[in-house]
């Protein structure tokens, strides 16, 4: 089996980059090494860097997956879905490095971050289910409600209005955009900034700041699983 997700640990620092193909796309392999990259984070303490490759995080899930049957979508959004919790709650702070286009699940990988940074350029950042005939789901709309800036909310959730790096700062999707030549270098001063933080302070802190989200996040899973609409 190919490997989806490579990781790279040095100085209480993991850095988990995602390959998947042109789009990087979402699937249930790569979710699972995601996973287990977590696991590797999590036993070494460090500070989590999510990555893609050069102008990409990702543009969203398996399509092939989404369009075999709706169990078969509900399955792999559950999944996601959880991914997303876990990130949320992670012991450690967790840092999304946005190399270009992120899309659909690639933009909630950005919103379950603790930081987000991106690159300047042609790049579209957004949730883009309305516009390609998907349904938001239950946990999607509360993650989104949770993170976005409260005016972005309708436009991107119900409108699927896709926003440049920029914009998405203003959105909520990111924190901020840097030139492609500051891009590695600001990553890895914030990551090693992370790094010095106090773990339990930040863990339990960030437990606190994110209960209601997180109880609502861990609903909407069951309300998804159930296809309730």
């Amino acid at each position: 089996m190919s490997t989806l997700v490579t990781t790279t640990i040095a100085d209480n620092i993991a850095t988990i980059s995602i390959n998947n193909g042109k789009v990087n796309a979402i699937s249930h392999q790569v979710i699972e090494e995601l996973n287990l990259a977590l696991d590797e984070a999590e036993k070494a303490k460090a500070v989590v860097v999510l990555t893609g490759q050069p102008g990409m995080l990702s543009g969203g899930y398996d399509l092939k997956v989404m369009r075999e049957s709706m169990a078969s979508a509900m399955a792999l959004v559950e999944k996601g879905s959880t991914l997303s919790r876990r990130l949320l709650a992670f012991p450690y702070p967790v840092l999304a490095a946005c190399p270009g286009h992120a899309v659909a699940k690639g933009a909630f990988l950005l919103l379950s971050a603790d930081y987000r940074i991106g690159v300047e350029g042609d790049f579209k950042i957004g949730l883009n289910e309305v516009a390609i005939g998907m349904s938001m789901h239950h946990a999607g709309v509360e993650l989104a409600r949770g993170r976005l800036a409260p005016v972005f909310f309708n436009r991107s959730v119900i409108l699927a209005e896709m926003v440049s790096p920029q914009e998405a700062v203003t959105a909520g999707f990111l924190d901020k955009v840097v030139s492609e030549e500051a891009f590695l270098p600001t990553v890895a001063a914030i990551a090693k900034a992370m790094s010095k933080l106090d773990m339990r302070a930040h863990h339990q802190t960030k437990l606190k700041a994110r209960s209601e989200l997180l109880a609502s996040l861990d609903k909407c899973i069951l309300l998804d699983r159930d296809g309730s609409l």
